[in-house]
């Protein structure tokens, strides 16, 4: 018996595809069988599962849990929840790892599978391996026994620690799993709360939940403005992700989250690394160092970033998506909730608003992402080619991941997508024109590549 997992489902970070075309049932079994035999070969045996709101969760996880058990794995079900919620089991159960079924942040028909062994995240290789071991059907055989576990209220209050900021806050949980320990964190919470679709619905009635869109943001920055509000988070789907907005309506990206988050980080832990993504500003950079900071640009996607917080003790890092990680007793996991209760921490110590924090960083104007259209074996090639012009007319080019160019007013960004076939960029400047040169350099590069982009607009940083 073995299985063959569709290739365009085994992506860079997670497994994840389009249930009834590209995913199933019969791939979650797999699934759990290949990862017991992981577990079992590496001397453990249990493992902790949980899954999202999704409609196609139930299934999927139920066939995970049969896939782990006839390989001899013990499972320890924790139920509906955000993905942090099973980092949180996994760390904290005796498991040897973790699977969450979650579709993150992707359309409603989209599923799949974050996965931890020994407290890490399974990815690139590793899933790789997961899969060929299926496809050769090298599977353990065994009967392994099913539990489940109570860990709400422990997760929660984890997270709410002893937070003192007293504000007005509005909560957009989207309809997406976080909503109950949502629902649950702001009662250990002082001040004032205001929640917005907290009951979960795997069609996502109100709005999808991606907080880095800002028209999935409309109905929070509503709630703020009508509540006079001190501010606004919203979650995505899973609740890995944070999106913010100020109590004067205006949305903080993931690198101005971070900006804000570092300061009192650096306060207790002087001289400390902080790991952010490549597609970060380079005003993020610059605040880490002069607060005292070791300020580390490293690849983007999460499990890059956990791993490279892992490797250097960081006891914060993010991406420009809205991940914020937490290193020491959270082990460098990525938590929407518990970024939300930093934040509010973060602002109580400033003594300031939020507003006012964010009117003090760096005004700078920035693109969208950028995305282009490419051979997918010609991604890797075409940025190759980029980089090679670069340097041969001197330019100052960082190759962490893809090639981000350091220009007179600003800086720009290429690289291959690790999911699509794409190549996307992204650039950011102190003004309109000088971003507008900048784009323009970038599409003189990929023209001569022969790639060519296809909308993308400018906006506000």
């Amino acid at each position: 018996m073995s299985h063959r997992f569709a290739p365009s489902i085994l992506r860079e970070y997670d497994i994840r595809g389009v249930v009834g075309a590209t995913l199933g049932t019969e791939d979650a079994t797999a699934l759990g069988r290949s990862f017991a035999t992981l577990v079992r070969r590496a001397g453990g045996k249990a493992v902790a599962v949980g899954y999202d709101g999704r409609l196609t969760s139930p299934a999927l996880e139920a066939a995970l849990t049969e896939g782990l058990v006839a390989s001899g794995g013990d499972v320890v079900r924790i139920g509906l929840c955000p993905s942090p919620m099973l980092y949180h089991a996994a760390a904290t159960l005796k498991v040897d790892g973790g699977i969450q079924v979650t579709g993150s942040h992707n359309p409603a028909g989209h599923n799949g599978f974050k996965m931890l062994h020994q407290c890490r995240p399974i990815f690139g290789a590793a899933i790789r391996d997961l899969a060929a071991m299926a496809e050769a059907g090298d599977w353990e055989s065994g009967a392994g026994r099913v539990s489940a576990a109570d860990v709400l209220d422990g997760y929660v209050r984890r997270v709410a620690g002893d937070c003192s900021g007293a504000f007005r806050i509005g909560w957009d949980a989207g309809n997406g799993a976080a909503g109950p320990a949502i629902e649950q964190l702001v009662k250990l919470l002082p001040g004032e709360h205001h929640l917005l679709f907290t009951d979960v619905d795997g069609n996502f009635p109100n709005h999808h939940p991606d907080p880095t869109e800002d028209a999935n943001l409309a109905d929070l920055r509503a709630l703020v403005a009508a509540k006079k509000l001190h501010f606004g988070v919203a979650f995505d789907g899973d609740g890995d992700r944070v999106g913010v907005i100020d109590g004067e309506g205006r949305v903080l990206r993931g690198d101005q989250i971070l900006s804000i988050l570092v300061e009192p980080v650096l306060r207790a832990m002087p001289g400390a690394a902080i790991v952010a993504d490549v597609k970060s500003s380079s005003a993020l950079f610059d605040r880490i160092a002069a607060l005292g900071g070791r300020p580390v640009m490293w690849k983007s996607g999460h499990s890059n970033i956990k791993a490279m917080m892992r490797e250097l003790g960081a006891p914060i890092g993010g991406e420009m998506s809205g991940h914020i990680f937490f290193g020491g007793d959270w082990l460098g996991f990525d938590d929407a909730l518990h970024a939300a209760v930093r934040l509010i921490d973060a602002v109580q110590a400033s003594g300031k608003s939020l507003a006012a924090m964010h009117d003090a960083l760096p005004a700078l104007v920035s693109t969208p992402e950028l995305r282009f259209a490419v051979d997918p074996a010609r991604k890797e090639q075409v940025v190759a080619e980029v980089v090679a012009r670069l340097r041969a007319a001197g330019a100052a080019v960082d190759t962490t991941d893809g090639a981000r160019v350091s220009v007179d007013g600003g800086w720009w960004l290429l690289r291959a997508s690790n999911t699509e076939d794409m190549l996307t960029a992204r650039a950011e400047a102190g003004s309109a024109d000088a971003l507008a040169r900048i784009v323009a350099a970038i599409d003189a590069q990929l023209a001569l590549s022969n790639v060519a982009r296809h909308g993308g607009c400018e906006a506000p940083h």
